[in-house]
């Protein structure tokens, strides 16, 4: 089966329009750039798509690089290109052509239509990235193609989720966009209940509470079979990485982890298993489709979304699923939990990245400075320096 996505690039019509479809084959979702105008398909650019997929790369990343392509494709017709043309260009003339590029998404020239959502600056720094990453395909893969001038080699240095510090060598580019540094955003508590006697039916109340009590994302979760992952005597759920689930969801990474579930919010998944225990007879998943064409199959993270949107319609509260994910992270921290620990529930790969899930306040920090300094009056003696 051929699914696709249209993607217009740029605001004046005589563009070319581009199609990011994908095909499924042998239990994986291969991602595919072809130029509707003649059917055919950019070959390069698609090659590089089927290596991600390959290399195991979640269908949700590789759909995210499918079309970051397409908006550099884009961007090269409107420059009148090909994408090798900048193997024979200065360093300074690849530096203002790269740069050019996320100015131009910036300028939301990438897509179509009279309403267009600017990206910011992080948003048009990643397309890039996807870019610089198609062609360091091609360095490595084809004898034809060189190195990038703008790419210099760089040692980076990193702790990881065990607090082990480490470094690594990565290509990296000096021309991108100042990307403002933003704490992701959380929910309150209180929101999170009007949510939940919001919902019309317990599915939808018992995928809130677990994304709020395990921090999983909502791939992770809807992965969840009830059979083989779920311990019912000790209230635990597991994330176990797969590549065949019938949703097309999977694990971010190869690892599994376990998250221990409230009391309460367990009873709620047994009444719910015994509630709609026929349709779950009929798949194998926890979280299922209730009604209509599709009842019985494993709910898809589409549906989930357009849930959560209908829930923010009713209720005027902001929801999406990773800010369930940042409110698992702050409360864990407001109950005493390291870092590190708050870290591997997460199944983060580094600390950094925890940390930007933490909403710490300045005046937090003013005030844990001033119990530090209350509790070790003296410290350092310097009353006795005066």
């Amino acid at each position: 089966m051929y699914n696709v996505d249209i993607v217009k690039e740029g605001g004046d019509g005589n563009l070319k329009t581009y199609e990011v479809g994908n095909v499924r084959y042998d239990g994986k979702v291969y991602f595919l750039i072809r130029r509707t105008e003649d059917a055919s398909i950019c070959v390069y650019p698609t090659k590089y798509l089927k290596h991600k997929t390959t290399s195991n790369r979640s269908p949700n990343t590789v759909k995210r690089i499918a079309f970051s392509l397409s908006y550099f494709m884009g961007y090269l017709k409107e420059q009148g290109r090909q994408f090798e043309d900048v193997y024979e260009m200065t360093y300074s003339a690849q530096m203002e052509f790269f740069q050019n590029f996320l100015y131009w998404v910036k300028g939301g020239k990438h897509i179509s239509g009279e309403v267009r959502k600017i990206p910011d600056n992080g948003t048009c720094n990643a397309y890039l990235h996807d870019v610089f990453g198609f062609y360091q395909f091609l360095e490595m893969e084809y004898e034809q193609f060189g190195s990038l001038l703008v790419l210099s080699d760089k040692t980076i240095s990193y702790t990881n989720a065990i607090g082990v510090r480490k470094t690594k060598l990565c290509r990296s580019f000096d021309g991108y966009l100042n990307a403002v540094s933003s704490k992701g955003r959380t929910i309150e508590r209180k929101n999170i209940i009007v949510l939940l006697d919001a919902c019309t039916n317990c599915r939808d109340q018992l995928l809130l509470l677990l994304l709020a009590e395990t921090g999983f994302r909502i791939g992770e979760l809807l992965g969840v079979r009830y059979v083989e992952d779920i311990d019912y005597q000790g209230c635990r759920i597991r994330v176990e990485p797969r590549a065949d689930n019938e949703n097309e969801v999977r694990a971010k990474y190869e690892e599994d982890r376990w998250a221990k579930v409230s009391k309460d919010t367990f009873d709620i998944l047994l009444f719910y298993y015994a509630k709609y225990r026929k349709l779950l007879k009929e798949s194998e998943y926890l979280f299922i489709t209730l009604s209509g064409e599709h009842a019985g199959q494993a709910l898809t993270e589409d549906a989930v979304n357009a849930m959560l949107r209908r829930l923010q319609k009713k209720t005027q509260i902001k929801v999406t699923s990773h800010m369930l994910r940042h409110y698992f992270a702050n409360e864990r921290r407001k109950n005493g939990w390291s870092l590190e620990l708050i870290s591997q529930a997460l199944g983060h790969r580094n600390l950094q990245t925890t940390i930007n899930y933490l909403n710490i306040s300045n005046e937090e920090l003013v005030e844990a400075s001033e119990e530090l300094f209350r509790k070790n009056a003296a410290l350092y003696m310097a009353d006795k320096l005066l």
